[in-house]
């Protein structure tokens, strides 16, 4: 054989040495950037739902705290309320308010009050006062 054909053939033969070398290390490497792939999709899988998830709870928790700013008022109003009858209650023990009382009771025709019945009777009594109430 000739020299050139040696040659030849001691070439092809550590290029194949070569590639059965590389080749696992190449399939060990594609396989490891399709594993990189696989796990930058699952990250970004995970971080869109944890997101949502977030979104979802931040919601129902500014839901949560516009019932409880409305149960909030509710209570400040009944407090008012209770407060408010608190002081009537004082003021009918103290008498401050007979006059929602007598008025209560009253007939509708004696709607003028008690000081337009005390007029009528003071002018009653006096014949001389008649001419100054016209």
């Amino acid at each position: 054989m000739s020299t050139g054909v040696i040659i030849a053939i001691v070439v092809v033969a550590v290029i194949l040495v070569a590639l059965l070398v590389s080749l696992p290390r190449l399939r060990t490497r594609a396989r490891e950037r399709a594993r990189e792939r696989d796990l930058q999709r699952r990250r970004q899988e995970a971080v869109s739902e944890h997101r949502e998830e977030a979104e979802l709870r931040s919601e129902r928790a500014e839901a949560a705290e516009r019932r409880a700013r409305i149960a909030e008022q509710e209570a400040r109003r009944e407090r008012a309320e209770a407060d408010l009858h608190r002081e009537r209650a004082e003021m009918h023990e103290e008498g401050l308010a007979d006059h929602e009382l007598i008025g209560r009771d009253a007939a509708p025709e004696d709607a003028r009050g008690e000081e337009a019945a005390a007029d009528d009777q003071a002018a009653d009594q006096d014949p001389a006062a008649e001419p100054e109430r016209r």
